[in-house]
């Protein structure tokens, strides 16, 4: 399990921030978007960003109104899609990020989008857990077919997958992270810069 990074503040760590943070700037000046591999530091190391982007599956997910969504009604938008679960504590520890990083990135162009992906997970355990923890900026989308992470060939939860506006697939990572780090923050604005 992934322990809080606090190198910004230690003294020779400090060219890593200044690295990260101009990479940021570069991105949000609209110049041409640093390969997102090379951006990996921190809490997003352990990213895997594919060589060839990847078409992700029409499986559907369902809201608590029972609304029926899949990936491809996000394209248009940069998409952070988590498959979590509310029996797995490392997903439970890392939504409150999740919920963080939704309500800090708004506009038209990036989604946070949530998806509890076990047979176990219903709304109303969804909901429960939302309202304990205090998430109140993601949606409650269930899978309880477990048909989307199955199909995505997830070995285990969390898993994050980050999409493109085109709707492919860029990048995946296993396991918990800190979504509200200065890595997780360059890394998304890298891609929406694209």
């Amino acid at each position: 399990m992934s322990s809080v990074i606090v190198w910004p503040f230690v003294g020779g760590n400090m060219l890593r921030l200044i690295v990260l943070y101009t990479a940021l700037a570069l991105c949000a000046n609209g110049a041409a978007a640093a390969d997102l591999a090379s951006l990996r530091d921190g809490e997003m190391k352990k990213m895997v960003v594919f060589s060839q982007r990847l078409a992700p599956p029409e499986i559907p997910f369902v809201n608590e109104l029972g609304d029926s969504r899949t990936l491809a009604d996000y394209r248009g938008k940069v998409v952070l899609l988590n498959i979590w679960a509310t029996w797995c504590a490392p997903c439970r520890k890392e939504m409150p990020d999740l919920d963080a990083l939704a309500a800090r990135e708004t506009g038209e162009d990036f989604e946070v989008v949530t998806v509890a992906a076990s047979s176990r997970d219903t709304q109303a355990k969804v909901a429960s857990f939302f309202d304990r923890a205090g998430v109140t900026h993601l949606p409650r989308f269930i899978d309880d077919t477990e048909r989307l992470s199955r199909a995505l060939g997830l070995p285990g939860l969390p898993a994050t997958l980050l999409l493109d506006r085109q709707g492919q697939i860029v990048a995946q990572l296993l396991g918990p992270a800190d979504w509200s780090s200065p890595e997780a923050k360059v890394m998304i604005d890298a891609l929406r810069a694209e």
